[in-house]
């Protein structure tokens, strides 16, 4: 059973799961709503980076400061919760291997869809999990790969994915694919590949290949999901900051209570699809 055209306003709340890492320092203190005393890089301050290109469900327009898209609120939702108005809020750029280098970084914290795994987190703190979302499969309905309905058949197809992310190392760990799955820059780069016939199919988040699926691609489908990753759990993203930030535990509190509060649920509702649209590919 294939998937395609599905609506953008799909939406349901999904659960958020258990934190894989441990990522809040031993000493954090609890936060503060007065944003002149949490420990930001600029007194009053609260500097957020994200991808640029970005794209919905996660940022609308590529406008991270509009408050659309679920990423956008996330972080918006946070702020508040530190104390922060939304014209103390101030957006800047970072790339993917920028947000996941072990160097200092010009902005407090940032949300680009980065899976939390121990092996990141040797370099970089994580509050959170804010979400968690498996992998789907996006081809086209007149792909080589279009008749897939199990991960044995999709060994055999040409598979790619953005590099360095979980959908890749899916690829490789748990599809096992006979020929070598190709890694690109980002995920322009992947979808174009897909379109001009380079690759059969593609790795990407669940709600992400439902958008693609409904508005950018024409004949796009998607064949399925893949439940879980290596580690057996979900695909669960967290909000990225320096090693040891003094910011971290605020962050992770103020996460927290969004998640008790009912907001995080809300705003999963709001911007994101049901985790049941697509089957479960085994």
């Amino acid at each position: 059973m294939k998937f395609s055209k599905l609506g953008i306003g799909i939406v349901a709340a999904i659960a958020s799961a258990s934190l894989l890492v441990a990522c809040a320092p031993a000493d954090g203190g609890d936060p503060s709503t007065d944003p002149d005393r949490v420990p930001t890089l600029q007194d009053g301050k609260l500097i957020i980076s994200t991808s640029n290109p970005a794209y919905p469900p996660y940022i609308v327009d590529n406008d991270p400061s509009n408050g659309k898209g679920f990423e956008s609120a996330v972080a918006y939702a946070v702020a508040a919760k530190l104390g922060f108005t939304a014209d103390q809020v101030e957006w800047v750029d970072a790339n993917w291997d920028e947000t996941l280098a072990p160097t200092a970084k010009t902005w407090d914290f940032g949300l680009q869809q980065v899976s939390i795994n121990e092996e990141r987190a040797k370099s970089i703190d994580f509050a959170g999990p804010y979400y968690s979302a498996n992998q789907a499969v996006v081809t086209l309905s007149d792909s080589p790969a279009a008749n897939a309905t199990s991960l044995a058949q999709l060994a055999e197809v040409r598979l790619g994915a953005q590099a360095g992310t979980t959908s890749y190392r899916t690829i490789e760990t748990i599809i096992k694919p006979t020929t070598q799955a190709l890694a690109f820059n980002n995920n322009d780069d992947v979808k174009n590949a897909l379109l001009n016939g380079q690759i059969d199919a593609f790795l990407i988040d669940l709600p992400s290949a439902l958008y693609i699926t409904a508005v950018e691609f024409d004949n796009g489908v998607i064949l399925g999901q893949i439940e879980g990753t290596t580690d057996g759990d979900s695909d669960q993203w967290g909000i990225v900051l320096d090693k040891g930030s003094a910011l971290t535990s605020y962050v992770q509190k103020a996460i927290d209570d969004l998640k008790a509060d009912g907001t995080l649920d809300a705003l999963v509702a709001q911007w994101l699809a049901s985790d049941d649209v697509a089957p479960f590919l085994k």
